[in-house]
C-alpha cells in the first residue's frame, strides 16, 4: 500500500505550497494568477466505505447511522452516479474528507489503526480516478508522535493536505498540544481542513434538544474558527492553508462584533479578529441560502471563499443547486467567476 499514489508527487506537493505560501496576500491576487483556465473543484465532498464505518462504530463511534446509505461509497455503481452529478454541475473534482468520523480515539492503537484504513481507501480512490478526486487525508488525533508519522506516510503518497474535526476528544483543535502537527503542515506548506464534528458542540442544549446538525454543526464552525483567531494559529503558522468549512459558521455575522469586544474580553488575541479571520479560507456550504454567501463576501471577501457542495448530503438536484445558488445571491461577476472556478484549486495547490 506505501507505493499507492495520490497522483502528485511529494517534491511537487511541497514545490506547489511553497509557490502558495510566498504569495499568500490578504488579497489573494497571487494565488488566482497561478490558473490559467477555469478549473471547477468541489472543496467539500466525501467518501466513506461500510467497512470503515464498522470499525469506527466498533471503537465507540455510535452515530455512523448519519453516512450509511447516502451514495458515498466507492462502488463502481454508486461513483458513476457520482460522476453523473458533477458533470451536470460542470465540477472536474472532488477534493474528499472523512469527517465527521474521523479517526479519533483517545485508544492510540484505535486510532492508527482507523487513519490508516481510511487514508489506504483514499488512496485507492485516487488512484482509481486521479482526474477527478483528490483527497484531505486523516490524522489518529489526539496523539501526536502517530500523527506525525501517519502524515509523512500519506504526505510520501502525495496527499494534498490533512483534514479534522472542529474538536478533537472535546478537546479544541488550538490546544497547544497539537502545536508540533501544525508545525509540520506549516513547514510542508499544505491545507488543513476543519470540518464540524458532529458533537452538538459538547452542549446538552443542543444534543438534547435534537439540533446537532441544523445548529450544533455551524456553532461548532464558529467556535472552532474563533479559537484559531485567538489564539493565532494562522499568524504562528503563515504557510499553513487553513480551510473552514460552511462559511465559518456564523463568523460572517460575529465577526465585528469580535472586533468591538476582543480588546476588553480576550486582550491576549494576537490581533483584530477580522484580520486574522481573512489568513483562512470557507467553503461555500451553507444549503443555498444568498443571504448567507452574501455575507460572507461582504465580511471575508470573495478571494477567501472556495466552493464546496457538502456530497452526498448536498446530492442530486440539491448538489446542482448547492452550486447554482452562488449565481442567485447577486454577487459581483468576478467574484462568482473566482469562487466558482479559480479560488478552490488555488488555495488547494491544484493550479
Amino acid at each position: 500500500m506505501t507505493n499507492l499514489p495520490f497522483s502528485i508527487s511529494r517534491r511537487d506537493l511541497l514545490r506547489t505550497g511553497a509557490t502558495a505560501a510566498a504569495g499568500l496576500t490578504l488579497g489573494g491576487a497571487s494565488l488566482l494568477a497561478q490558473r490559467k483556465r477555469p478549473f471547477r473543484v468541489d472543496a467539500h465532498a466525501h467518501v466513506w466505505t461500510k467497512e470503515y464505518l464498522d470499525l469506527v462504530e466498533s471503537f465507540g463511534k455510535m452515530d455512523t447511522s448519519v453516512q450509511r446509505d447516502k451514495g458515498a461509497g466507492p462502488s463502481d455503481a454508486e461513483i458513476e452516479k457520482r460522476f453523473a452529478q458533477m458533470d451536470t454541475a460542470k465540477v472536474e473534482m472532488q477534493v474528499l474528507s472523512v469527517c465527521p468520523q474521523a479517526p479519533h480515539f483517545e485508544d492510540k492503537t484505535q486510532a492508527v489503526r482507523a487513519a490508516r484504513m481510511i487514508n489506504d481507501v483514499y488512496a485507492d480512490v485516487v488512484r482509481k480516478w486521479p482526474k477527478k478526486f483528490k483527497a484531505l487525508v486523516a490524522l489518529p488525533f489526539p496523539h501526536v508522535d502517530e500523527c506525525l508519522k501517519e502524515l509523512d506516510r500519506v504526505m510520501a503518497m502525495g496527499a494534498i493536505g490533512v483534514s479534522t474535526t472542529t474538536t478533537v476528544a472535546g478537546r479544541s483543535i488550538a490546544d497547544p498540544a497539537f502545536a508540533p502537527v501544525y508545525e509540520e503542515l506549516n513547514r510542508r506548506g499544505t491545507v488543513l481542513y476543519v470540518h464540524p464534528a458532529g458533537a452538538s458542540a459538547h452542549s446538552p442544549m443542543i444534543a438534547n434538544y435534537k439540533l446537532t446538525w441544523m445548529i450544533g454543526a455551524p456553532i461548532e464552525d464558529t467556535i472552532s474558527t474563533a479559537h484559531l483567531i485567538i489564539r493565532g494559529i494562522p499568524q504562528k503558522y503563515p504557510k499553513l492553508k487553513i480551510v473552514n468549512s460552511h462559511l465559518g459558521g456564523a463568523l460572517p455575522m460575529v465577526l465585528q462584533r469580535m472586533d468591538n469586544q476582543f480588546g476588553w474580553e480576550n486582550p491576549e488575541t494576537p490581533e483584530k479578529p477580522s484580520i486574522t479571520a481573512k489568513r483562512m479560507w470557507y467553503d461555500t456550504v451553507a444549503h443555498a441560502h444568498p443571504p448567507a454567501i452574501r455575507a460572507a463576501v461582504d465580511t471575508l471577501g470573495a478571494d477567501r471563499i472556495i466552493l464546496g457542495t457538502d456530497f452526498p448530503y448536498e446530492s442530486g438536484a440539491l448538489y446542482t443547486h448547492a452550486i447554482t445558488y452562488l449565481s442567485e445571491a447577486g454577487l459581483k461577476q468576478k467574484d462568482l467567476t473566482n469562487i466558482l472556478d479559480y479560488n478552490a484549486a488555488a488555495v488547494l495547490g491544484l493550479s
